[in-house]
């Protein structure tokens, strides 16, 4: 990046900080400070929910997965308008009126402790260990511009967010949810007109979107069943809403967001709006990887996207047939993507794109067997784009990156003080010790990020990797809120069971099937309720 690149990053991060601190300044008790008051306005949880959501994975991995395997990805959010209106009809209410500050308070009033605390560890194994992950994700954008090893970079993130976090509490982090989805959102749409802009001149939006169909890429629905495909309408409509389920009504980072509106109305309105604005979104968001993958279509792309893996791999002797191999089938591809606009058949295209995929392939396997996925809209960003855009698409992968981790970090401090530490550890004490220790756990928190986030460097799709994770927890989750919204008869000690059961369940089909994480959600739901219903003394 150069220096305008830099101001403009620097200038957009520090001002959302500095906004998040004095919007978050009073902070009388805890529930000024884990729920804001219950003042919030609609528009303020919407876009905190769809920040929260929206991570720097979603801008670095979901636009290389829409490069790499074409629009397909968008079907896992199918299921999530009618989610939302599931979660608003039944879990808003119920939580609102409950008066709880966090879902996990709820299980007790409806069942017992023992489930209470059952269902808050499973949370906080989970996203304490996503929060790593997210993290992981502006660790990878510092490391491909400026070098910098991912451990430095995953401290300097984590060290600015925990701050505005630590001070602030859920005021910063809403209002500052709020700047950053609109810096987000202006990223996206500079991206998307860039990438089409810069296509040569002689090749229109339909043109790209022609080549785009042969290669596969605007696969936005697959109609085919197949459990064993992540991806396809049957998946995204059943599992997709069994995960959006789980994550937008049992996960206390989600819950959190509406948990602190106004009113019952205020917080339905939140979620109505991510329920038509979200499939949108990741529409625009794999369109944009779909038009970069047309970009290098036409322009000659690196043979690695990792600048790292690149640098070393073109040391190699044998590099030089592999990287002749991949700039022969790309010429080949681009004068068939020509001959194709023009009228031609799809087949040359298709042969050479196979060929050059090979290439990729070789070069991957000398590189150690790299997965240069979530390293694709990077290069092409830092590269290709004039100055002073690439600094605020930066700020725009920055503010996602800091929207997760807030957000994340203090539904993590917020379990932790009221299911647990309040619950169990120390109970009666006065308020301001709970606020000190809400802010004492949400550095614990932020530091436990930046410790799990060396460790998680990794290859593959982040945006698949944090899925999965997720989907190994949350149908245990979903099943128990089942059981305690529709069936009043089952009793603590069946729930209990019942969310052990399911996680059974979840994990065998991790180790011994290989079905799509995406109906883990629905497998762990169903056993849940299934053994809720079935235990003795329960019917």
């Amino acid at each position: 990046m150069r220096t305008l690149d830099w101001i403009v990053l620097a200038l957009s991060v520090a001002g959302v900080v500095l906004y998040g601190l004095w919007r978050g300044r009073r902070n009388e008790n805890t529930q000024d400070y884990l729920l804001a008051g219950r003042e919030m306005p609609w528009y303020a949880m919407a876009l905190s929910i769809m920040a929260t959501q929206a991570s720097a994975i979603t801008f670095i991995a979901t636009t290389g997965q829409g490069y790499g395997d074409g629009m397909r990805f968008v079907q896992m959010y199918l299921g999530l308008p009618l989610a939302m209106i599931l979660i608003s009809k039944y879990a808003v209410p119920a939580f609102h009126r409950s008066g709880v500050f966090t879902a996990y308070e709820y299980l007790e009033s409806r069942f017992d402790a023992k489930t209470r605390a059952l269902v808050s560890t499973i949370f906080l194994i989970q996203r304490g260990l996503a929060v790593g992950v997210a993290l992981q994700a502006p660790a990878i954008v510092l490391t491909v511009i400026i070098g910098w090893p991912h451990q430095w970079t995953s401290l300097l993130m984590g060290t600015v967010t925990v701050f505005y976090t630590v001070l602030g509490g859920i005021k910063a982090v809403t209002w500052t949810d709020f700047q950053q989805m609109l810096i987000m959102m202006i990223g996206l749409a500079i991206s998307l007109f860039m990438a089409v802009s810069l296509l040569p001149a002689d090749i229109g939006l339909f043109d790209a979107l022609t080549v785009a169909g042969a290669a596969g890429r605007l696969n936005a629905i697959v109609t085919s069943f197949d459990p064993n495909d992540r991806y396809n309408i049957w998946n995204g409509l059943f599992g997709g809403m069994f995960l959006a389920l789980a994550y937008f009504g049992c996960d206390q980072s989600q819950v959190q967001r509406y948990l602190t509106g106004k009113s019952i109305t205020q917080s339905r309105l939140s979620l109505l709006f991510n329920a038509i604005a979200k499939v949108p979104m990741q529409f625009l968001i794999l369109l944009c990887g779909v038009m970069v993958f047309c970009y290098y279509t036409f322009e000659k792309p690196p043979v690695l996207f990792h600048a790292g893996e690149m640098a070393k791999v073109s040391a190699r002797p044998d590099f030089a047939a592999v990287e002749a191999r991949h700039d022969r089938a790309f010429a080949e591809r681009r004068d068939a993507a020509r001959a194709l606009i023009a009228g031609g058949s799809a087949e040359p295209f298709q042969a050479a794109q196979k060929s050059l995929d090979e290439a990729r392939r070789e070069a991957s396997k000398l590189a150690g067997g790299v997965n240069d996925t979530n390293y694709v809209f990077l290069s092409f960003v830092t590269t290709k784009l004039p100055v002073g855009v690439v600094g605020l698409i930066m700020a725009a992968i920055f503010a996602a990156a800091m929207s997760t981790i807030s957000a994340e970090v203090n539904s993590l401090a917020t379990v932790s003080v009221i299911d647990i530490y309040k619950r169990f550890a120390r109970p009666g004490q006065a308020d301001g010790h709970y606020l000190n220790a809400s802010r004492a756990f949400t550095a614990f928190w932020g530091a436990y990020a930046v410790v799990t986030a060396q460790f998680g460097e990794g290859t593959g799709s982040l945006v698949e990797k944090v899925n999965m994770l997720g989907s190994l927890f949350y149908g245990g989750l979903l099943g128990v809120f089942v059981l305690a919204f529709f069936f009043p008869r089952v009793n603590g000690t069946a729930a209990f069971a019942g969310v052990l059961a399911g996680e059974a369940a979840i994990f065998a089909c991790w180790t011994f099937t290989g079905i799509s994480f995406l109906w883990y959600n629905v497998v762990g739901c169903l056993v849940v309720v299934a053994t809720g219903w079935l235990w003795p003394r329960n019917r």
